[in-house]
């Protein structure tokens, strides 16, 4: 990737940024009078978006982002009041501008039509509130033919904000012809030169037809008196020779042939960028090109590994003056050396597992990344059917690992979206029932042993079990003699195609979602489960492991086969007392643990293992947990704990029920890691025969 590519990758990135503040601050507007503040925060982030974009070419998004500022910008005068139209017509706007941004990032054409029909609407806003306040064209800011003259002097540390005099040229350069005067009085002799600093200023030149002042205060508005003193003088009325002359003309003759002139060069400036976009489009995709995905790191981590890099370099030369020791052991009686690389081999050890750490969490990104998002499908949801929620988030700062959250995004949308539709009431039916007519969704994310948990709760009706177990009977997914327990009726909802919604809509209703929850959550390596009150309403939880990739795990034997186990499934492990042990329906037992049943799975059946232990008292019970439901899991011994890193099997091998995944141990043999509620859930289905590769 090329420098420049860097920066507009770059660009980008900063921009989506920028799309996520001017999002949250329209959700968080309210109408009526603005509030400056939000306001400007709001304004600062589209012209950001806006002047970095005329850098990379991209017009469409400079000629976009244009009229949504111009909307900003007389809220932010006082020449407009905030109106829920116009908010949805800027959040609105920010989708387009982040369609043209993910377009623009994989080198693909925008979407013309979607954002014309949004500048549209934007337009119409702003051309309503003149007429209703009676202005007419002449209320607009007057343009003036002729040659403007600008001084710009810029302070010594204009480069140290962040902004460029060459992009404020090329910004100009949109308004008309431009000439550029650079004025090297003030350059100082070269042992006094500063390169942070600024020692040129500029009289600039700008000739065009349809340039006016505030069009070019505008371009310097981030550094006119703060980063620079700026001076505009307007062209003479010498220079307009063609004003004066204008009542010769026909006034018809100047409409019909102006915009003629002015169309051409306007038609060619847009043609070329889509030219080179389609162009260069067309040539990533013959390369089968796909932009890389990068993240943002503190550089606390990255000054965390440059030290405990530094300090495997000083094992390293330790370890090595043992080495040569070693290789002189013979002529050599002493041998304290022996336990200095004793000493030295835990150092590394140590040094070694901190830098797996500190890799590891470079990847770890706050869960208010996937959070972030929400704000908006609340409120749009909320609008369309008419309910009032309020959204309250918690733990935005737990970290979880990047790919986890890049799919946890959906799921999430998924249950909150439900929340809304299905769990809270309208708000005339909460006033009835007592309940505040404002619905709460409330989302949470926090550490629980080695997992993270994100709850997403709403006050609302809760989850009737016993219409779902009729529409269950209904659609024959339970028989009417069932023996579910009311939790396991609950848990239906997780059943594909089921669902209870009487009519059918774009938010939910078609049996798809809550099916596609469950099992992308399980793909993660994680579960979720709903409780549930009738009238006070529902709790989702999520429960997910840190990473992907590691996981701390408990070896186990097998026969002559060593198996892992993940450690955060594990509850405890036990000696069988064949007592406990009762035996029914054919092969399946189940012991009593203090004052419960709980299956027991022979490992060594469900894998095919022959040489496996087959005394119950000659083995070890392994009593683990998934989604509330406990197994003990029959295996030969237990060996140590240690952490494993996590390789695919379906990628390298084929996938194999029951199996999560394989890693390499010290000794270099291949140990495969068990998914223990695949393995539960196989159990459950009262499989007793050996599980097959799919």
């Amino acid at each position: 990737m090329d420098m420049m590519e860097t920066f507009r990758q770059t660009y980008l990135e900063e921009s989506f940024e920028g799309l996520d503040v001017m999002e949250n601050g329209l959700l968080n507007l309210p109408p009526g009078i603005p509030d400056n503040e939000k306001i400007n925060e709001i304004f600062r982030a589209a012209h950001s978006i806006k002047g970095g974009s005329g850098t990379f070419g991209f017009t469409e998004i400079a000629g976009f982002t244009h009229v949504l500022e111009t909307l900003l910008d007389e809220m932010r005068d006082g020449r407009r009041e905030v109106t829920q139209d116009s908010i949805d017509a800027m959040l609105a706007a920010v989708d387009v501008l982040r369609d043209m941004l993910e377009r623009l990032q994989e080198h693909q054409p925008i979407d013309e039509q979607r954002a014309g029909e949004v500048q549209a609407w934007m337009e119409n806003i702003l051309g309503a509130s003149s007429e209703a306040a009676g202005q007419d064209a002449s209320a607009e800011p007057e343009a003036v033919g002729g040659t403007w003259k600008i001084d710009m002097i810029p302070e010594a540390e204009l480069l140290q904000t962040g902004n460029e005099p060459i992009r404020i040229f090329r910004e100009l350069e949109t308004l008309g012809d431009l000439k550029v005067t650079a004025n090297t009085e003030k350059l100082p002799e070269i042992h006094a030169f500063n390169p942070e600093h600024v020692y040129l200023s500029w009289t600039l030149e700008l000739e065009g037809e349809e340039v006016n002042e505030e069009a070019i205060r505008e371009v310097f508005e981030w550094i006119d008196g703060d980063g620079a003193e700026i001076h505009i003088h307007p062209p003479q009325k010498s220079e307009t020779p063609v004003a004066e002359a204008a009542p010769a003309q026909p006034s018809a003759d100047v409409s019909e042939t102006a915009p003629a002139v002015a169309e051409q060069p306007k038609q060619e400036t847009a043609a070329a960028p889509a030219q080179k976009t389609s162009a260069k489009a067309k040539a990533v995709a013959d390369k089968g090109h796909k932009a890389e995905g990068s993240i943002r790191v503190d550089l606390s981590k990255i000054d965390q590994l440059v030290n405990l890099v530094g300090e495997l370099v000083i094992t390293q030369s330790m370890l090595s003056q043992f080495g040569e020791q070693a290789e002189d052991g013979e002529s050599n009686t002493n041998t304290d050396w022996v336990d200095k690389l004793k000493e030295g081999l835990t150092h590394l050890e140590r040094h070694t597992r901190e830098l797996q750490e500190s890799v590891m969490n470079i990847r770890m990104l706050p869960v208010s990344f996937a959070f972030n998002r929400m704000p908006r499908i609340v409120h749009d949801v909320s609008q369309k059917l008419g309910k009032k929620i309020d959204l309250v988030m918690e733990g935005e700062g737990t970290e979880l690992d990047k790919t986890m959250l890049e799919q946890l995004t959906d799921p999430l949308v998924h249950i909150v979206r439900n929340s809304i539709d299905h769990g809270v009431e309208m708000p005339a039916i909460r006033a009835e029932k007592g309940k505040p007519e404002t619905g709460t969704v409330k989302m949470a994310a926090f550490h629980q042993g080695g997992n993270i948990l994100i709850q997403i709760t709403d006050d609302g009706a809760g989850i009737d079990h016993e219409r779902i177990e009729q529409k269950a009977i209904e659609k024959g997914v339970i028989d009417a003699e069932h023996h579910l327990t009311r939790d396991e009726i609950i848990d239906l909802i997780f059943h594909p195609g089921f669902s209870t919604a009487e009519q059918i809509s774009d938010i939910s209703g078609r049996g798809v979602g809550m099916d596609v929850v469950r099992r992308n959550i399980k793909g993660l390596g994680g579960s979720v489960d709903v409780k549930t009150e009738k009238g006070v309403g529902s709790v989702f939880t999520i429960r997910l492991p840190l990473t992907l990739a590691i996981l701390d795990g408990q070896l186990c034997t097998v026969g002559s086969q060593t198996y892992v186990f993940p450690l955060v499934s594990i509850i405890e492990s036990i000696q069988v007392d064949k007592s406990l042990v009762k035996g029914i329906a054919g092969e399946t037992e189940l012991y009593k643990l203090r004052d419960a049943y709980i299956p027991v799975i022979r490992l060594h059946k469900k894998l095919g293992v022959h040489d496996a232990q087959e005394d119950l008292e000659k083995g070890l019970l392994v009593v683990v947990e998934d989604g509330g439901q406990r197994a003990g899991i029959f295996v030969d011994d237990l060996l140590g704990q240690q952490q494993v890193v996590i390789k695919s099997l379906e990628s390298n091998f084929m996938k194999i029920d029951g199996i999560a995944g394989a890693t390499i141990l010290g000794d270099g043999t291949v140990s495969l890691i068990l998914d223990v509620t695949e393995t539960l859930s196989n159990h459950n289905k009262g499989s007793g025969a050996q599980l097959s590769a799919a």
